[in-house]
This record gives structure tokens, C-alpha cells and sequence, in this order.
């Protein structure tokens, strides 16, 4: 009960931002207009490439938009913990009766779900009128991509987590957390679809954790991954997630270590 308090808190709060929510709708649309534009005339040479027909690929472009924020491609780290690390704040979150990691978990599914609402359903409906989009009419293939794109959110928060907690040892981690923000950028199909990656290059692209950000849940509305390919993409998904929050663990336990030797 104490993280979906911390999650329902965490929606809460970001929904008294009502005017950056419609900026970051305005701006997710107007850069959805830019790339697809540019899908546009790359299928146009390329027809099919990745596999995916023009539609398929326009498709793609407004998922991203969607998933943009709720996701965090754009942002490198858990950008208020690092913030509380750095100024020697988290102290008190050490205190409270919760788990640390369990803590910010919940808070960040909390914000992921307000930016999934706020900030991706009108975008895709924008895109919807303009472009000739594939989306599915089964209510099975929505509820799949939901389940995948929450899986994809707590891969992304794990990948941040990491990033923030560097600051116990780096004290000013914006460096680290702007290289990760452009590996995300890059590795999660952001920029353009991991499948269109040629050879090994593409195959490895698609086995790094970022995929599981934007390429498996893209994947997963446009059909591309049915039966046991959809079930493989959603075990890729949970076993990142395990293995990220794992190891996230283990370096806040070290880091607990850390700022316990040295007085906090």
C-alpha cells in the first residue's frame, strides 16, 4: 500500500503541470510531423526497410512520440534523486521506513503512467488524422503493449537509477547521465528503428537493454511480435529489469556504505 501511495502521490504531482504537459504534447506532435516527413521519403527510396511497410513506419514514429516521455528517452538519469544525492539530501530518504529503490520505483511509475496519458495518447491521435497510421482494433494487442510498455519503463528507470546513484562516487554525474541519455537516444530505436540496423551491428542493437524501451513495444502494437515472439520480447523485457534492479541494488548497497563511513 505505502508504493502505490508513492505512486498515485508521484501521478498527482505531475498532473498539477498542466501547461508543460500541453507544451511537451505540442512539441511531441510538432517533431512527430519533422521525423515522419523524413520516414516518408527514407521508405520511399527504401521501400520495406526493416521489414516494415510505409504505414508500419509512420506508425512507428508516432509510438515513439507516445512513449517518449513516459519512457524518459531524452534523460539520462532519475534527475531529482541525483539532485538529492549531490546535495547530501537523500539522507533523509535513507530514513524513512521504505526501500530506497522501491521507493523512487513506484514514483516513477506513477510519473510514466500521467506521461502516458498527458503526453502520448494525443500525439498518436494528431498523427492519426494526418498519416496513414496501423494501429491495432483488438483490445488484446492494447493490453499486450501496455504490459510491455510498463516493462519498458521500469527498464528505463533501472538504467537511471545506475546513472544517478554514480553520483555517490562522481558528486556531479550530468556528464555520465548526458552520455547514457544519448545511448538511450540511439539503442532504444529513437532515432530510427533498430531493425533497419544492417548484420551483427542490428542483432546486438536489439539485444541491449535500451531496446526494450521503444523498439519491443513499438514491435508489439504494429504486430510484429505475436504468439512467441511477443512472449520472447516480454521475457527480454523482465529479465533486464530483474537484472538492472539487481545490480542497482547492489550499488546502493555500497553506496549506503559509502555515505555511512563518511559520516552522510
Amino acid at each position: 500500500m505505502l508504493y502505490a501511495a508513492v505512486a498515485a502521490g508521484s501521478f498527482r504531482r505531475y498532473a498539477t503541470y498542466r501547461m508543460a504537459t500541453v507544451a511537451g504534447v505540442f512539441t511531441n506532435t510538432v517533431f512527430g510531423f519533422i521525423v515522419a516527413y523524413t520516414y516518408l521519403a527514407l521508405w520511399d527510396e527504401r521501400p520495406h526497410l526493416g521489414g516494415y511497410d510505409q504505414a508500419q513506419a509512420l506508425t512507428f514514429v508516432w509510438i515513439g512520440q507516445s512513449l517518449l516521455a513516459a519512457m524518459a528517452l531524452l534523460v539520462g538519469s532519475v534527475d531529482e534523486l541525483q539532485e538529492r544525492i549531490r546535495s547530501g539530501d537523500i539522507a533523509v530518504d535513507l530514513y524513512r521506513p521504505a526501500d530506497l529503490q522501491l521507493w523512487w520505483l513506484s514514483a516513477d511509475l506513477g510519473r510514466a503512467a500521467l506521461m502516458l496519458i498527458g503526453r502520448g495518447v494525443a500525439p498518436m491521435a494528431v498523427g492519426s488524422l494526418f498519416f496513414p497510421l496501423t494501429l491495432p482494433a483488438d483490445a488484446l494487442t492494447w493490453g499486450c503493449f501496455l504490459l510491455s510498455a510498463t516493462l519498458g519503463v521500469v527498464v528505463s528507470f533501472a538504467l537511471r537509477y545506475l546513472v544517478a546513484l554514480a553520483c555517490f562516487w562522481l558528486l556531479d554525474g550530468s556528464g555520465l547521465a548526458l552520455v547514457s541519455g544519448l545511448a538511450c537516444m540511439f539503442f532504444s530505436g529513437m532515432v530510427l528503428p533498430l531493425r533497419v540496423f544492417p548484420g551483427g551491428f542490428g542483432e546486438l542493437a536489439q539485444l541491449l537493454p535500451w531496446a526494450a524501451m521503444l523498439q519491443v513495444p513499438a514491435d508489439v502494437l504494429l504486430g510484429a511480435r505475436t504468439g512467441g515472439s511477443l512472449l520472447r520480447g516480454l521475457a527480454f523485457q523482465a529479465v533486464w529489469g530483474v537484472a538492472l534492479l539487481a545490480l542497482g541494488r547492489l550499488v546502493q548497497n555500497a553506496a549506503t556504505r559509502k555515505v555511512v563511513v563518511h559520516g552522510g
